[in-house]
């Protein structure tokens, strides 16, 4: 077994490269250096396929003598890993990690120019690609089985389509409630917000939250995200807009959600399959807990308003609970990184319906920019201006990550049902985190979730932390609850 994984541990060193190289693409590199980086990722990408499929993983995997839960899983996952990676011609992985790599900068080019069509080539080649992808690796039900177990494991559209249509029914009921009720007056976070000042509060933000500047970043990107590259190096970035205070707050504690998780994985597991989040729906769960459960609470406010007034002083003037409650107004936007807790789930919704469609060729991608408008018309009664803030929002398509929006959806589940298994285990949960004290907060989910990296598979893991599996009523709850304070009814 420790053969096995000293080979998986010189791998992953080169992973951390490649990590490394991403995020310097997304970050501080010349824009003309993109042609020979996506080379250069190409060819690492390619050396590390090579060796992962290899007859001496195959030898090893074949002698491995697991001898507890940990070894059990790492060999369950390289198993698996290494049987899809058998599967792909090494040509067609190099390919796709060079046309996705090209992907991305088509995509800033479109975003920037509000125009699909700079895009469409490039997206047409990686959806042709991942569907060679599928075709390779084989599905039972459905085509997009496979995309949705890369981050999702032993997920079924099949589920999703019963978990969607009462969550559904229940958000746009809802939706219609609340336009009912006292609505939110967000005139009073209208002004500019000096960056530096964005970039300060973020930090303060980060301290309190635990996040240690010792073994992790803060840089900006066009749309943030976090990388781990090693043990103790985890970056994360956020977008300043100085029209829109709540757009750096909540993307930077989002990330900081992403990186406790990654710091709280133990440094045993680093370098191997085990060292990363159960799934990518659990990585949510942790990111949309501290952004909407912490973050967006009136009492995480009550802690944070004097700091935040500091940076900004013209709120001295304006009442906290008229603060929390524009922060917390629900409206039908455009955006996905933007929407409220209400009306995240319909985003996702949309994505879904759009990927599992194309991917099974009942649509293709030239119709991409009128289904998807048609879809906000239906589901939040609102059409896009332009492609930029239409079907251009987002940067996953271009990465190749077809499967991945459920995995939003899932995590706010998810993290309803963590949270309503913590405040069992922390009554006073709301008074720590009007206080300030985040540590007991954050060990729980360190010692429930963190600690055990991905030794488990997510909805086992679910069912470890809450005694019970996916339950969508918890999240149901959770925003009624909360919504209603917010708009007094």
């Amino acid at each position: 077994m420790q053969e096995l994984k000293n080979h998986l541990k010189k791998l992953s060193k080169f992973e951390s490269a490649l990590s490394l190289l991403h995020w310097d693409m997304e970050t501080y590199m010349p824009p003309n250096a993109v042609e020979k980086r996506a080379q250069i990722i190409g060819e690492i990408s390619g050396y590390v396929f090579e060796q992962f499929i290899s007859e001496k993983t195959q030898e090893l995997i074949e002698k491995a003598q697991p001898n507890d839960v940990e070894s059990q899983a790492i060999l369950r996952l390289v198993k698996k890993e290494y049987e899809r990676m058998k599967k792909i011609p090494k040509e067609l992985f190099v390919e796709l990690q060079i046309e996705t790599s090209k992907a991305q900068q088509a995509w800033q080019n479109a975003k920037k120019e509000k125009d699909f069509n700079l895009f469409k080539p490039n997206l047409k080649k990686v959806v042709e690609l991942e569907k060679k992808v599928i075709e390779v690796l084989g599905y039972e039900e459905n085509k997009y089985d496979t995309l949705l177990d890369q981050y999702e494991p032993g997920l079924k559209t099949k589920q999703l389509n019963e978990i969607i249509p009462p969550l559904r029914n229940f958000l746009i009921e809802f939706l219609g409630k609340l336009s009912q009720g006292k609505q939110p007056n967000t005139e009073i976070l209208k002004g500019e917000y000096d960056e530096t000042l964005q970039k300060r509060l973020s930090e303060e933000l980060l301290k309190a939250l635990n996040y240690d500047f010792n073994s992790a970043r803060l840089d900006v990107s066009a749309h943030p995200f976090t990388i781990s590259i090693s043990h103790n190096d985890v970056r994360i970035t956020t977008r300043f807009d100085k029209f829109d205070i709540k757009n750096s707050i909540f993307s930077t504690i989002h990330e900081c959600g992403h990186a406790l998780y990654e710091l709280g994985i133990p440094e045993e597991y680093r370098e191997l399959p085990i060292g990363d989040g159960a799934s990518m729906g659990i990585h949510e769960s942790q990111s949309r807990f501290w952004e909407n459960i912490v973050g967006r609470s009136f009492e995480f406010w009550k802690f944070m308003y004097p700091k935040f007034v500091k940076y900004f002083p013209r709120f001295e003037k304006i009442d906290i609970k008229d603060f929390w409650r524009a922060i917390n107004k629900v409206e039908r936007s455009l955006i996905r990184t933007e929407a409220d807790e209400v009306t995240y789930n319909l985003h996702i919704m949309i994505r879904f319906e759009i990927e599992e469609a194309l991917i099974n060729d009942r649509i293709n991608v030239d119709e991409l920019p009128l289904i998807w408008n048609e879809k906000m018309k239906e589901y939040l009664g609102i059409s896009p201006k332009n492609d930029s803030e239409g079907v251009l929002q987002d940067v996953h398509w271009a990465h190749g990550s077809f499967g991945y929006f459920p995995s939003y959806m899932l995590g706010n589940l998810f993290a309803a049902q963590i949270f309503n298994q913590m405040k069992k285990d922390i009554p006073d949960f709301y008074q720590k985190v009007g206080n300030g004290d985040f540590k007991p907060i954050l060990n729980w989910l360190r010692e429930k979730i963190h600690s055990k990296g991905k030794v488990y598979q997510p909805m086992e893991l679910i069912k470890m932390v809450t005694g019970e599996t996916l339950n969508p009523q918890y999240f149901i709850d959770y925003i009624s609850e909360k919504y209603k304070k917010v708009y007094m009814l």
